[in-house]
């Protein structure tokens, strides 16, 4: 404030001795600008009777920084057209309002100009034209022709140029072309490259800035950074590291953040705290770098910790601070927490942005509520890739599989093409209701119409589908001709469906396949031992599990979680430590009266041990969603919807009981189980016992 008060002092102290319209208010105007004091420079700038070169470049240097752009290119042109010629300071200005225009071809034309009136060997306008290029990533442009023809300027003449220079082309002929460079120059062309994804010639250009006795700083370094992250070349981003500690930059907070992201993708997650914590001031991307970090390396409850903890800080998230948040909530499957957050991006303004909407459907669908994911959906008015893709596999996930495909059809009614992962969600709709012939429609479609080779997720989804299906020597022979090599995971779809189809010759074929691949697969195992088990081959199974003991195998235990009142529950089979286990019992005994009553009968052949029947009974009864589902019961109001998360398949008596369950006590029970969701209302699932 006082830096204004004392422009205003001079302005008034020449007015008053030297008039109203004395030259030295063109420096005056100069000195608002670079104050930033809109108002008081178009008024100084309009009681210029003929405003000089000066006066001019600062207006426009005023307008761009106010964001009126097109008042830039409009003063520009008053000062063409009244014979004034620009000095150097007006295209840098003209610049940045190209790039922030996002107006390439305006950009294209500047260029030119600046050319025809000799300032393209200007320091600072050379280094504007960098920037502009690199900033417009991904387009195309003719400036690559006009570079070209530097050696005949005067023959420059935009209308014989040619397309197709990619951008990063025009950024380094510009910086070739330059007779004299400073750090600026050298960042700008090295950030071009490696944002273009140029490593090799990013890394080359550092090397060439030593060589010319310049020395890197923060912004070079933050630019650099990100090419070790990428490659995750720990070796490479500490002898970085230390070049900053030893310049003493590693202070500066955009070499902190690059530093914290590098080696989070290094996997180094504990050197990315130590940089974090070592910052001795952190901003809202600080705060983004080690919230994301945290979220990659799965530490979900760590990324919340940070996000609460840069609220107490009084930092505002930016909309790329929910990327990470709302995912991490969707994978812990807190949906209390989900919907808090949900509620904050309401208030703050950013439920519009569909970015962060795309996450809040994946997030509710992954929770349980695709009720509200659809809500979100129906909300947003032009859907994208992204936005459509998320409600696809929301309701593949639940399910629900009429309306993924509807979704998929209405993508492509409004012109949206599906990618990869869009792919991936309408085939494993189709493979969770059955849907056969659909499913052969959309996977050839892939690569004959849009050009997408099918993944190992695709030939899993249709391997799969065919299992469920029962056609198990079509999947057999649909696996062993794909055109990748077949995963571990791509085998033991069909495994699980020789499990539900009780085919034990197919079943020891595919084992022997998975073990080819994949011999340490765990799961492949147990499949094989439970369906000896089911086939009452006792002797076959029992040497399968010794075999396993051997190896060192050890099975992950059935286990299944609830969320109640803000605090997760986790119950395994046959657990008797939750301090409610009696009341829990209890509750389920009073429920399989009344399920008996109903007509329910125990399902002993989903017990796969070599016990009698009265012990299969009392394994059955307590395995872990029943007890988490009776703890949901007597623990949350009447009507109140019950959520559990179980690691492995639902079992089939499970299931049958869930349903008899929910019509009892007249509640939705919602299981997510390890491949999709299960809504059991007034006596029956949505997947319609196809799971």
């Amino acid at each position: 404030m006082s830096c204004v008060r004392e422009a205003k002092k001079l302005h008034a102290r020449i007015v008053k001795t030297k008039g109203s319209w004395h030259s030295d208010n063109s420096s005056i105007l100069s000195l608002y600008t670079n104050l930033n004091l809109y108002q008081d420079s178009i008024l100084l700038f309009r009681s210029l009777r003929s405003p000089p070169p000066l006066a001019w470049s600062s207006i426009i240097k005023c307008y761009t920084f106010h964001g009126f752009f097109h008042h830039s290119f409009s003063s520009f042109s008053q000062m063409r057209a009244l014979g004034i010629r620009p000095n150097r300071h007006v295209f840098p200005s003209l610049l940045k309002a190209c790039t922030l225009l996002k107006d390439f071809y305006l950009g294209q034309s500047l260029h030119a100009c600046i050319l025809r009136l000799g300032f393209d060997f200007d320091l600072y306008t050379a280094n504007a034209l960098m920037n502009m290029y690199s900033k417009f990533h991904g387009l195309w442009g003719c400036a690559g022709k006009v570079l070209d023809g530097l050696s005949e300027r005067g023959k420059a003449n935009c209308s014989t140029m040619v397309a197709v220079t990619m951008n990063i082309d025009n950024v380094r002929k510009v910086f070739d072309r330059m007779p004299v460079r400073d750090v600026v120059s050298w960042s700008t062309v090295i950030a071009g490259n490696a944002q273009n994804g140029m490593y090799e010639e990013a890394l080359a250009l550092v090397r060439e800035m030593a060589r010319a006795h310049l020395k890197p700083d923060a912004y070079t370094l933050s630019s650099i950074l990100p090419i070790f992250a990428e490659h995750a070349d720990l070796i490479k981003g500490k002898e970085i590291h230390g070049y900053a500690i030893r310049n003493g930059l590693d202070a500066d907070v955009f070499i902190g953040s690059s530093l914290i992201d590098m080696y989070a993708k290094c996997t180094r997650v504990e050197y990315s705290l130590r940089s974090f914590y070592l910052l001795p001031k952190r901003d809202a991307i600080s705060w983004n770098s080690i919230i994301a970090g945290s979220v990659q390396n799965g530490k979900f409850d760590q990324g919340l910790m940070f996000f609460r903890q840069m609220l107490k800080d009084k930092v505002k998230p930016m909309h790329v601070s929910f990327s990470s948040v709302i995912p991490a909530c969707a994978h812990l499957t807190t949906l209390s927490l989900g919907k808090q957050i949900h509620g904050y991006i309401i208030r703050i303004g950013f439920d519009d942005n569909k970015f962060i909407a795309s996450s809040l459907m994946d997030m509710y669908a992954k929770c349980g509520n695709i009720k509200m994911a659809r809500y979100i959906f129906d909300k947003i008015e032009a859907n994208d890739m992204v936005s459509w893709t998320a409600i696809i596999m929301g309701c593949a996930m639940h399910g629900h599989a009429l309306d993924a495909v509807f979704f998929f059809e209405q993508m492509l009614m409004d012109g949206v093409e599906p990618n990869y992962v869009a792919f991936m969600a309408v085939l494993t709709a189709c493979s969770h209701a059955g849907l056969v012939d659909e499913a052969w429609k959309y996977f050839y479609s892939m690569e004959q119409e849009f050009g997408i080779t099918p993944g190992l997720e695709h030939y899993a989804a249709v391997a799969d589908l065919l299992g469920r299906a029962g056609r198990l020597e079509e999947a057999y022979d649909f696996i062993c001709r794909m055109r990748v090599q077949p995963t571990g995971s791509v085998w033991s779809t069909l495994l699980a469906a020789c499990r539900a189809h009780k085919n034990v010759e197919l079943a020891e074929k595919v084992l022997d396949k998975i073990i080819l691949v994949d011999p340490e697969n765990i799961g492949a195992y147990i499949l094989m031992s439970n369906i000896y088990s089911s086939a009452q081959r006792w002797k076959d199974a029992s040497k399968l599990r010794t075999y396993m003991r051997k190896k060192g195998l050890k099975k992950t235990p059935a286990c299944s979680w609830i969320e109640v009142g803000n605090k997760v529950h986790t119950f395994t089979a046959g657990d008797k430590s939750h301090p409610y286990y009696d009341k829990i019992n209890e509750a389920l005994y009073v429920l399989l009266e009344q399920m008996e009553k109903e007509g329910y009968v125990l399902d002993t052949s989903e017990a796969l041990h070599d016990v009698d029947e009265e012990h299969k009974r009392d394994l059955l009864l307590t395995h872990s969603e029943r007890l988490a589902i009776a703890f949901g019961i007597i623990s949350t109001p009447a009507g109140t919807t019950i959520r559990v998360i179980k690691n492995i398949r639902v079992c089939v008596d499970c299931h049958t009981a869930i349903k008899f369950i929910a019509k009892i006590v007249n509640r939705e029970i919602i299981v997510r189980d390890n491949s999709r969701f299960h809504h059991f209302k007034n006596g029956s699932c949505s997947c319609g016992d196809y799971w």
